[in-house]
């Protein structure tokens, strides 16, 4: 069955802009996914690991029958494909596809959670998804919106600039 999904994209090392082009074209060009929304590229200050680059970051809808843990080894195998390399948890990188919403599904597995589990602290996520998705509502019942509004009331909320 088909299903919409988000997907966060996310670079800070190299030429950022060409690593989210380039990271988009591969998706698109797998085999059952569909690019249907493409949010607006956002400057971002790094999250968890700080002492680094600013990222690029954007939000992107797709169309897809892929099975969520099939979606992520192909988003990894694109990861792979374009110099990502996994040495420190949230550090530098070349390119970063997360899977944020798998239509209303929620999982926990070991390799995957959906909602991605720190989705409602991330602005650089939040923000681009209101932008493609305002009707957008989580699996547990609450609205892109409600989420956004409390991710930005934290104290520790990041700083986030539309390119």
């Amino acid at each position: 069955m088909m299903q919409t999904v988000y997907l966060g994209l996310g670079s800070n090392t190299g030429d950022r802009q060409a690593n989210l082009d380039r990271a988009r074209a591969c998706i698109e060009a797998v085999e059952g996914i569909t690019i249907t929304r493409v949010s607006s590229v956002y400057l971002t200050a790094p999250w968890g690991k700080t002492d680094q680059e600013d990222f690029l970051n954007q939000v992107i809808e797709i169309e897809t029958e892929l099975e969520p843990l099939l979606l992520l080894h192909k988003l990894q195998e694109i990861e792979i494909k374009l110099g990502r390399q996994r040495y420190e948890p949230w550090g530098p990188r070349v390119i970063d596809l997360d899977v944020l919403l798998y239509g209303r599904e929620s999982m926990t597995s070991q390799e995957l959670t959906i909602p991605h589990p720190f989705i409602s602290q991330r602005l650089f996520v939040l923000v681009p998804l209101l932008e493609i998705a305002p009707q957008l509502v989580f699996p547990d019942g609450s609205t892109v919106q409600e989420v956004l509004a409390r991710a930005e009331s934290r104290p520790d909320g990041n700083i986030i600039q539309k390119l």
